[in-house]
């Protein structure tokens, strides 16, 4: 799980950091907002916890941008004890909770707990598989740099895979995630868009990213 911690204050910020860290957690940190909304934005992250006082741009500031721009990254607030007001605000900006400073670290990891419950990962919108990127927000895909020209559908499968990377994605999974059937209709229909994809994703380069796994599914991989 990969979090980001946004604190401008030194001590804070170290002290998140470590017991993040002890929690299992991957952590990244910085201090200012406006370094933050560029990070959340080029990196997926499962939540963010951030300052309301921030130098760059504040904490509302920042979830307002990144909310403007249809990023949906789960954000958990820190913030003073008499700041009702900011955290309201923060709240109706698109925060999705909210914590008081002074804080207890089991309350910031149960607070994590559960928005990452909420499906953080599936929130992220920068997804990579070796040199091919996804972006979720904008709707491009690219390898190598170079653009990927895929139908809504194409792309709601690669997107799919490259969410469940390593992992062999079964046929009813992918018809059910895709196409919404909660039924196998009998056809080759998940074939048929794999061929495509390959076709588009694999077929102009040196190294294979979509493999098969016989008479199960398909997956996505380096």
């Amino acid at each position: 799980m990969k979090i980001l911690v946004v604190e401008d204050e030194p001590r804070t910020a170290q002290a998140l950091e470590l017991g993040l860290t002890e929690c299992g957690y991957e952590v990244t940190v910085t201090h200012r907002g406006d370094d933050a909304v560029e990070l959340i934005c080029t990196s997926a992250f499962d939540a963010v916890v951030m300052d309301i006082m921030l130098p760059g741009i504040d904490g509302l500031t920042a979830v307002r941008t990144l909310r403007q721009r249809n990023n949906s990254t789960p954000i958990l607030l820190l913030s003073a004890r008499g700041e009702v007001n900011q955290r309201i605000e923060g709240l109706n900006t698109g925060a999705d909770d909210y914590v008081s400073k002074p804080f207890a670290m089991g309350e910031i990891v149960a607070r994590l707990q559960a928005l990452t419950r909420r499906g953080g990962e599936a929130r992220a919108i920068l997804l990579r598989v070796g040199d091919l990127t996804l972006d979720v927000a904008s709707r491009i895909a690219s390898r190598n740099g170079r653009q990927i020209d895929l139908s809504a559908r194409e792309f709601k499968l690669l997107e799919a895979l490259m969410r469940n990377q390593g992992s062999v994605c079964p046929r009813s999974m992918l018809l059910q995630e895709v196409w919404e059937y909660d039924f196998d209709p009998g056809t080759n229909l998940v074939d048929v868009y794999i061929r495509k994809l390959r076709e588009k994703v694999d077929n102009d380069f040196d190294r294979q990213l979509l493999h098969t796994a016989r008479g199960i599914g398909y997956l996505i991989r380096e």
